[in-house]
């Protein structure tokens, strides 16, 4: 096994059972240690068919809406920087960004109670996040 390979293992330990399949393409950096860290972890690698990128549609709109939204937009410094970055877009995706496909619904549902009155109504907060690059939008409390 490569030192790659070993390295992924130990990022994944602990996370494997919240994954049932690595849909992957067919792409020759992925060798057959890359595999096998996966399949040791009860994670079953599906390959998309070759030449066809429309395959793996979901995964690809993922990055571009990640690249368009937040990395192109943000210099990183380092593996650390950008782990800190994409998770923080991450949660603001999956908890405040509007989402065409479920009625412009979020995937989390927010746990902020309904307003209560017109006044909480009309007093909205701006929250910044990514230092400013997003920013989502709340009632006052």
């Amino acid at each position: 096994m490569t030192q790659a390979a070993r390295n992924l293992l130990m990022d994944l330990d602990g996370h494997a059972d919240r994954f049932r399949f690595l849909i992957r393409d067919r792409d020759a950096k992925f060798t057959a240690a890359f595999d096998a860290v996966f399949t040791a972890a009860g994670i079953e690698v599906v390959k998309i068919p070759p030449r066809a990128p429309k395959a793996n549609a979901l995964a690809e709109r993922w990055v571009r809406t990640l690249r368009t939204e937040c990395l192109d937009w943000v210099l990183v410094w380092n593996r650390r920087h950008l782990q800190r970055v994409v998770a923080e877009y991450v949660a603001h995706y999956n908890t405040a960004r509007p989402h065409r496909g479920i009625g412009l619904e979020v995937p989390t549902a927010a746990s902020e109670p309904a307003p209560a009155s017109m006044e909480q109504i009309r007093r909205i907060e701006r929250l910044d996040v990514l230092g400013g690059l997003v920013h989502e939008y709340c009632h006052a409390a």
